[in-house]
Protein backbone atom coordinates (compact mmCIF):
# COMPACT_ATOMS: atom_id res chain seq x y z
CA UNK A 1 0.00 0.00 0.00
CA UNK A 2 1.29 3.46 -0.89
CA UNK A 3 2.48 5.42 2.12
CA UNK A 4 1.71 9.03 2.89
CA UNK A 5 4.10 11.84 3.77
CA UNK A 6 2.84 14.74 5.86
CA UNK A 7 4.38 18.03 4.73
CA UNK A 8 4.15 20.94 7.16
CA UNK A 9 5.27 24.43 6.06
CA UNK A 10 6.18 26.41 9.19
CA UNK A 11 7.42 29.86 10.14
CA UNK A 12 7.93 30.83 13.78
CA UNK A 13 5.68 28.09 15.14
CA UNK A 14 7.89 26.64 17.88
CA UNK A 15 5.00 26.79 20.35
CA UNK A 16 2.80 24.44 18.29
CA UNK A 17 4.95 22.58 15.78
CA UNK A 18 5.97 19.85 18.21
CA UNK A 19 2.37 18.89 18.95
CA UNK A 20 1.47 19.07 15.25
CA UNK A 21 4.33 16.76 14.27
CA UNK A 22 3.56 14.29 17.07
CA UNK A 23 -0.10 14.18 16.02
CA UNK A 24 0.75 13.72 12.33
CA UNK A 25 2.99 10.77 13.17
CA UNK A 26 -0.02 8.92 14.64
CA UNK A 27 -2.02 9.07 11.40
CA UNK A 28 -2.66 5.72 9.67
CA UNK A 29 -0.41 5.33 6.64
CA UNK A 30 1.83 8.30 7.45
CA UNK A 31 5.40 7.03 7.52
CA UNK A 32 7.18 10.36 7.07
CA UNK A 33 6.67 13.89 8.41
CA UNK A 34 8.56 16.64 6.60
CA UNK A 35 8.64 20.12 8.13
CA UNK A 36 9.77 23.01 5.97
CA UNK A 37 11.16 25.72 8.23
CA UNK A 38 10.46 28.75 6.06
CA UNK A 39 12.96 31.25 7.42
CA UNK A 40 11.94 31.03 11.08
CA UNK A 41 13.74 33.19 13.63
CA UNK A 42 12.69 30.99 16.57
CA UNK A 43 13.31 27.31 17.35
CA UNK A 44 10.74 25.87 14.93
CA UNK A 45 13.18 23.60 13.11
CA UNK A 46 14.82 22.30 16.27
CA UNK A 47 11.48 21.57 17.97
CA UNK A 48 10.13 19.83 14.85
CA UNK A 49 13.19 17.59 14.60
CA UNK A 50 12.99 16.70 18.29
CA UNK A 51 9.36 15.68 17.76
CA UNK A 52 10.34 13.22 15.04
CA UNK A 53 10.14 15.18 11.79
CA UNK A 54 12.61 15.49 8.96
CA UNK A 55 13.36 19.19 8.54
CA UNK A 56 14.21 21.27 5.48
CA UNK A 57 15.16 24.88 6.13
CA UNK A 58 14.88 27.97 3.95
CA UNK A 59 17.50 30.56 4.93
CA UNK A 60 14.88 33.27 4.44
CA UNK A 61 11.11 33.33 4.18
CA UNK A 62 10.01 32.26 0.68
CA UNK A 63 6.27 31.82 1.22
CA UNK A 64 3.86 28.94 1.47
CA UNK A 65 3.96 27.77 -2.15
CA UNK A 66 7.75 27.57 -2.13
CA UNK A 67 7.66 25.70 1.18
CA UNK A 68 5.20 23.19 -0.25
CA UNK A 69 7.41 22.62 -3.29
CA UNK A 70 10.53 22.22 -1.13
CA UNK A 71 8.76 19.72 1.09
CA UNK A 72 7.47 17.70 -1.83
CA UNK A 73 10.92 17.59 -3.40
CA UNK A 74 12.50 16.46 -0.13
CA UNK A 75 9.91 13.68 0.12
CA UNK A 76 10.59 12.61 -3.47
CA UNK A 77 14.25 12.09 -2.62
CA UNK A 78 13.22 9.68 0.15
CA UNK A 79 10.56 7.82 -1.86
CA UNK A 80 11.08 4.26 -3.04
CA UNK A 81 9.68 2.99 -6.34
CA UNK A 82 6.12 3.85 -5.31
CA UNK A 83 5.84 7.60 -4.64
CA UNK A 84 4.10 8.58 -1.42
CA UNK A 85 0.86 10.50 -1.32
CA UNK A 86 1.30 14.03 0.02
CA UNK A 87 -0.65 15.35 3.00
CA UNK A 88 -0.25 19.09 3.57
CA UNK A 89 -0.93 20.35 7.07
CA UNK A 90 -0.66 23.77 8.72
CA UNK A 91 1.93 24.06 11.46
CA UNK A 92 -0.49 25.46 14.05
CA UNK A 93 -2.97 22.56 14.07
CA UNK A 94 -1.43 21.11 17.21
CA UNK A 95 -3.05 17.93 18.50
CA UNK A 96 -6.02 18.34 16.11
CA UNK A 97 -3.75 17.17 13.27
CA UNK A 98 -4.47 13.63 14.46
CA UNK A 99 -7.97 13.94 12.94
CA UNK A 100 -6.63 14.20 9.37
CA UNK A 101 -7.21 10.51 8.55
CA UNK A 102 -10.44 11.22 6.57
CA UNK A 103 -8.34 13.29 4.17
CA UNK A 104 -5.98 10.41 3.50
CA UNK A 105 -8.48 7.58 3.13
CA UNK A 106 -10.20 8.52 -0.19
CA UNK A 107 -6.82 9.20 -1.82
CA UNK A 108 -5.30 5.96 -0.53
CA UNK A 109 -8.36 4.06 -1.79
CA UNK A 110 -7.99 5.56 -5.27
CA UNK A 111 -11.39 7.25 -5.09
CA UNK A 112 -10.10 10.78 -5.64
CA UNK A 113 -6.88 12.55 -6.56
CA UNK A 114 -7.10 15.34 -3.98
CA UNK A 115 -9.08 15.94 -0.81
CA UNK A 116 -9.64 19.34 0.80
CA UNK A 117 -10.54 19.71 4.46
CA UNK A 118 -13.73 21.36 5.65
CA UNK A 119 -13.38 22.20 9.32
CA UNK A 120 -16.41 21.00 11.25
CA UNK A 121 -15.86 23.64 13.90
CA UNK A 122 -15.85 27.11 12.42
CA UNK A 123 -13.76 29.78 14.13
CA UNK A 124 -14.48 33.46 13.65
CA UNK A 125 -11.66 34.76 11.47
CA UNK A 126 -11.91 38.48 12.01
CA UNK A 127 -12.77 39.68 8.51
CA UNK A 128 -11.29 36.74 6.61
CA UNK A 129 -14.56 36.21 4.73
CA UNK A 130 -13.92 38.57 1.85
CA UNK A 131 -10.86 36.57 0.77
CA UNK A 132 -12.83 33.32 1.03
CA UNK A 133 -15.59 34.84 -1.11
CA UNK A 134 -13.08 35.92 -3.75
CA UNK A 135 -11.55 32.44 -3.90
CA UNK A 136 -14.87 30.57 -3.84
CA UNK A 137 -16.41 32.62 -6.63
CA UNK A 138 -13.20 32.46 -8.63
CA UNK A 139 -13.04 28.66 -8.45
CA UNK A 140 -16.73 28.46 -9.39
CA UNK A 141 -16.28 30.70 -12.44
CA UNK A 142 -13.20 28.79 -13.57
CA UNK A 143 -14.46 25.24 -13.05
CA UNK A 144 -18.19 25.17 -12.26
CA UNK A 145 -17.50 23.65 -8.83
CA UNK A 146 -18.24 25.62 -5.65
CA UNK A 147 -15.96 24.75 -2.72
CA UNK A 148 -17.07 25.29 0.87
CA UNK A 149 -13.63 26.21 2.19
CA UNK A 150 -11.51 27.09 -0.85
CA UNK A 151 -8.58 28.42 1.18
CA UNK A 152 -8.21 25.41 3.44
CA UNK A 153 -4.59 24.29 3.31
CA UNK A 154 -5.20 20.81 4.75
CA UNK A 155 -5.10 18.64 1.64
CA UNK A 156 -4.04 15.17 0.59
CA UNK A 157 -3.18 14.39 -3.00
CA UNK A 158 -1.35 11.91 -5.14
CA UNK A 159 2.13 12.66 -6.37
CA UNK A 160 0.79 12.64 -9.93
CA UNK A 161 -1.77 15.32 -9.06
CA UNK A 162 0.83 17.46 -7.32
CA UNK A 163 3.19 17.30 -10.29
CA UNK A 164 0.35 18.14 -12.68
CA UNK A 165 -0.33 21.35 -10.73
CA UNK A 166 3.25 22.62 -10.80
CA UNK A 167 4.41 25.31 -10.81
CA UNK A 168 2.20 26.22 -7.87
CA UNK A 169 0.52 29.61 -7.65
CA UNK A 170 2.48 32.19 -5.70
CA UNK A 171 2.18 32.61 -1.95
CA UNK A 172 -1.32 32.52 -0.48
CA UNK A 173 -2.83 31.89 -3.91
CA UNK A 174 -1.54 28.33 -3.85
CA UNK A 175 -4.77 26.64 -2.69
CA UNK A 176 -6.97 28.47 -5.19
CA UNK A 177 -4.60 27.77 -8.06
CA UNK A 178 -4.16 24.13 -7.07
CA UNK A 179 -7.90 23.50 -7.06
CA UNK A 180 -8.52 25.20 -10.41
CA UNK A 181 -5.57 23.60 -12.16
CA UNK A 182 -6.42 20.06 -11.08
CA UNK A 183 -10.13 20.33 -11.87
CA UNK A 184 -9.38 21.75 -15.30
CA UNK A 185 -7.04 18.83 -15.97
CA UNK A 186 -9.69 16.28 -15.04
CA UNK A 187 -8.44 15.27 -11.62
CA UNK A 188 -11.00 14.24 -9.01
CA UNK A 189 -11.34 16.61 -6.06
CA UNK A 190 -13.48 16.15 -2.95
CA UNK A 191 -14.03 18.18 0.21
CA UNK A 192 -14.01 16.15 3.44
CA UNK A 193 -15.19 17.25 6.87
CA UNK A 194 -12.61 16.96 9.64
CA UNK A 195 -12.47 17.93 13.32
CA UNK A 196 -9.40 20.14 12.98
CA UNK A 197 -8.84 23.65 14.25
CA UNK A 198 -6.01 26.14 13.99
CA UNK A 199 -5.17 29.54 15.39
CA UNK A 200 -7.77 32.12 14.40
CA UNK A 201 -6.62 35.21 12.56
CA UNK A 202 -6.90 38.30 14.73
CA UNK A 203 -8.03 41.83 13.97
CA UNK A 204 -4.89 43.88 14.67
CA UNK A 205 -2.85 45.57 11.95
CA UNK A 206 -0.67 42.51 11.41
CA UNK A 207 -3.76 40.38 10.79
CA UNK A 208 -5.16 42.99 8.40
CA UNK A 209 -1.86 43.05 6.50
CA UNK A 210 -1.92 39.26 6.33
CA UNK A 211 -5.42 39.31 4.81
CA UNK A 212 -4.38 41.98 2.32
CA UNK A 213 -1.53 39.75 1.17
CA UNK A 214 -3.93 36.83 0.90
CA UNK A 215 -6.34 38.88 -1.20
CA UNK A 216 -3.50 40.01 -3.48
CA UNK A 217 -2.18 36.48 -4.01
CA UNK A 218 -5.60 34.91 -4.57
CA UNK A 219 -6.52 37.67 -7.04
CA UNK A 220 -3.24 37.10 -8.87
CA UNK A 221 -3.84 33.34 -9.06
CA UNK A 222 -7.31 33.92 -10.49
CA UNK A 223 -6.13 36.54 -12.98
CA UNK A 224 -3.57 34.28 -14.62
CA UNK A 225 -6.18 31.49 -14.88
CA UNK A 226 -8.91 33.53 -16.57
Amino acid sequence: MTGTAAIIPAKNEDDRIGATVAAALTLPGVDLVMVVDDGSTDQTGRVAKAAGAHVVRHSHNRGKAAAMESGAEAVRLLDDEEPRHLLFLDADLGETARTAAPLIEPVAAGEVDMTIAVFATRVKLGGHGFVVKLAREGVERATGWTPVQPLNGQRCLTRAAFEAARPLAHGFGVETGLTIDLLRKGFRVREVQVEMAHRATGTDWRAQLHRAKQFRDVARALLVRR
